[in-house]
């Protein structure tokens, strides 16, 4: 039988270990070396905006129109006018920082006990962040000693300040999510196989597959510069999927070598099957992470360059440098043997667990089918009350965060009201007579407050607009669609220019928007694509239609428990969160896509282990049986670990961190249990040979064999000469 592409990878992997090992360890450190030399370029926030939100702030841009992050501090004292010395020093201490340009006089409260410092950073406003550490040291000290004297309170918030604690926070949390997630890892591996060796390689290629992926990621930033917190999805993926693929590899190993077979027939079986399916499972994840490109959305694109790059590295060392180091190894991966687990971690004890949980479910199909399917939609029906938005910065970082604390109280004390719409004009004379004419009349019937700007150099203008309410209600939503749709096109009718509608609101309903839009092309992206793919490996509709059923009511129940603890609050506190009213707009498609990918991994596992024993002899209920209780202790290893690295995300401080790793923990758990264990075996028995029934008009697709190859030469020398048998 001619070897599959995972067997002829396995095979010569172990035939040159040497070259297999050194080949992955130059390809880490070359990635980190140059990724490291470049550094990583990040996403401006006009790079970010789309629609005409993102054309106004591009236009700008051009133009050269760069409005400079501006600081506010308040000074809080106990009496009124309290606050003189205190702010008199700190605008000594701000302005030697050299930092500081446009620091306004101090403007006092209504009560007279706080008083506003206002001033802007130098420089650049992308450069900002990187500046304003001396400004926000220079605050801090006086805070400090205006406590000790005079019981001084000082509260800082402005745009510079908020994106250095934004960055600080992401890669505190990066390290903490390090440091947590990983030995998590490990000690779950420990007891899954009760020696050390075995539990420190699925670890240790994961982690060099992440280290990699970061260097080509930085790259790759290059041309897509990316979002702050792409990093963070990479890790949380790349930790995931490399341990899970190094965990279904060599458990199939050991599995083989438990049977009976000598250490070369094992390495080369594991090769042939679960090898091969780490790679069908790391292409449609790859294959499904690439529909991300079609929502339009640069955030979006950024995930899926990051998740692609780290899913391929990983299944690359998964079927070559592993079956290298395994070969190399032999039987010393059991070296390390720790007591009392060594016995508890042998596939035997999970398959004979397996098997008594699944002997009711085969025996009464149609009655678990119904209930676990009755379960996931349970779960789900919250989802259809669902609201979603761009969270603010107190529902993002917490009420009792210190910079959401700072904007409450500056904010209460002096309400500068919400955050104007800004219409931007480009013309090529900015100057014209009709377009003046209508720019004066625009700012004109947008009443009191609106200004006008004229930037003459570069034949632009931009009026702001007070918008109605909060600036981001439903009274505000009105007043920006109207002058979207009728003031701004009827001012500018016949007049050579163009206008556009940004600003804060106005960037949030187009990301929304576009959000809309671009999730019915990605959602048939990733549906045909699975479709495809396992129509392909199984030659079969029927698998193919129920994977696509299965992955939907994993996602449904995901969301309905995202909007049931973060939306309606229920729960949240356990996990050290609270109720925000609102599910980030962009989780639901990002947990769409992932699911999606992630999902191939149990499943493409389990089938194909399914279709191998079907292939060997067994009938359809039968081979579900052997196929579900042999795939039983990878898979439940597998979801553990990977519902321990999403639960770690689920403590992040960002609440966007903290939805995606409680939707992809839940829906992991439930895959790898309800959907695995209860659900597909059901199903898969009650459709009985239609599972395995190839159309007369799709006869033409190649045949995949499931069932390990026999070998053609032995790993090491003529260690053996017969052929391994294809079923047992």
């Amino acid at each position: 039988m001619r070897h599959n592409l995972a067997a002829r990878l396995g095979v010569w992997s172990a035939h040159h270990r040497k070259t297999a090992v050194l080949g992955w360890l130059v390809l880490v450190v070359l990635a980190t070396v140059l990724g490291g030399a470049g550094g990583m370029v990040t996403a401006s926030d006009e790079e970010m905006e789309v629609g005409d939100s993102g054309r106004a702030a591009t236009i700008l841009k051009d133009a050269g129109v760069d409005e400079p992050a501006g600081e506010l501090v308040m000074v809080t004292a106990r009496t009124p006018d309290g606050w003189r010395d205190a702010a008199a020093d700190l605008s000594k201490a701000l302005r030697a920082t050299g930092d500081v340009t446009g620091l306004q006089k101090p403007l006092p409260s209504r009560d007279g006990k706080d008083a506003l410092l206002r001033f802007e950073i130098k420089g650049p406003s992308d450069e900002a962040a990187d500046r304003v550490q001396p400004v926000l040291d220079a605050v801090t000290d006086a805070g400090r000693k205006g406590a000790a004297a005079h019981g001084i309170v000082i509260h800082q918030f402005g745009d510079a300040s908020s994106e250095k604690h934004l960055s600080d926070l992401l890669a505190d949390d990066l390290k903490r999510a390090e440091f947590t997630a990983v030995p998590l890892a490990l000690g779950i591996l420990l007891v899954a196989f009760g020696a050390v060796v075995a539990a420190l390689l699925p670890v240790g290629l994961a982690l060099t597959a992440c280290v990699a992926a970061f260097g080509l990621l930085s790259l790759a930033s290059h041309q897509l510069h990316l979002f702050e917190t792409t990093y963070s999805v990479m890790f949380l993926m790349g930790l995931a999927v490399g341990v899970d693929y190094c965990l279904f590899y060599l458990r199939r190993e050991r599995d083989e070598r438990a049977a009976g077979h000598d250490a070369d027939t094992a390495l080369r079986i594991a090769a042939a099957t679960s090898g091969r399916a780490v790679l069908v499972s790391g292409l449609t994840v790859m294959v499904a992470m690439a529909g991300m490109f079609l929502s339009g959305l640069l955030l979006f694109k950024g995930f899926a360059v990051a998740t692609i790059l780290v899913v391929c590295v990983a299944m690359l060392g998964s079927v070559t440098v592993l079956p290298a180091l395994l070969a190399g190894l032999g039987d010393r991966v059991d070296a390390g043997r720790l007591p009392f687990l060594s016995r508890r971690s042998t596939s035997g004890t999970s398959g004979g667990v397996a098997g008594r949980l699944l002997r009711p479910v085969l025996a009464r199909p149609k009655f678990f089918a119904v209930g676990a399917t009755v379960l996931l939609l349970a779960l789900a029906a919250p989802a259809l009350g669902m609201r979603t938005e761009q969270l603010g910065l107190e529902k993002q970082f917490g009420s009792d965060a210190p910079l959401s604390i700072s904007y409450k109280r500056i904010t209460e004390e002096f309400p500068g009201g919400p955050a104007p719409a800004r219409v931007v004009v480009a013309a090529d004379d900015i100057g014209a007579p009709p377009v003046r004419d209508a720019l004066d009349a625009l700012t004109k019937k947008a009443g009191d407050g609106a200004e006008l700007t004229v930037h003459k150099a570069a034949d632009v203008a931009e009026i702001e607009v007070p918008l109605p309410g909060d600036g981001t209600g439903a009274e505000a939503k009105k007043a920006l669609g109207e002058l979207r749709d009728d003031t701004v096109p009827a001012a500018f009718e016949g007049v050579a220019a163009t206008a556009y509608v940004g600003g804060e609101l106005a960037s949030s309903e187009d990301f929304g928007d576009q959000l809309g839009k671009g999730i019915v092309p990605v959602f048939a992206f990733i549906t045909a694509v699975t479709f495809l793919l396992m129509l392909l490996s199984f030659r079969s509709v029927v698998i193919a239609v129920t994977s696509i059923a299965l992955n939907l009511l994993s996602v449904g129940a995901a969301y309905g428990v995202m909007t049931a603890v973060f939306q309606h609050g229920w729960g949240a506190e356990l996990i050290g969160s609270e109720r925000v009213g609102a599910i980030e707009n962009w989780m639901p498609l990002f947990v769409l896509v992932v699911l999606f990918g992630l999902s191939m991994d149990y499943h493409v596992f389990v089938v194909s282990r399914i279709r191998e024993s079907r292939d060997g002899g067994m009938d359809n209920r039968s081979a579900i049986r052997e196929g579900v209780t042999r795939t039983a202790g990878a898979v439940t290893g597998a979801a553990v670990i990977m519902v321990a690295v999403f639960a770690v995300f689920g403590t992040l401080s960002m609440q966007d961190m903290q939805q995606m790793g409680v939707g992809l923990g839940v829906a992991v758990l439930l895959d790898a249990t309800v959907v695995r264990m209860i659900l597909l075996p059901s199903v898969m028995v009650l459709l009985g040979e239609r599972n395995w029934h190839t159309p007369r008009y799709l006869k033409w697709l190649p045949r995949i064999s499931h069932a390990e190859a026999g070998p053609t030469a032995p790993l090491h020398g003529d260690s053996y000469n017969t052929r391994v048998p294809s079923g047992r």
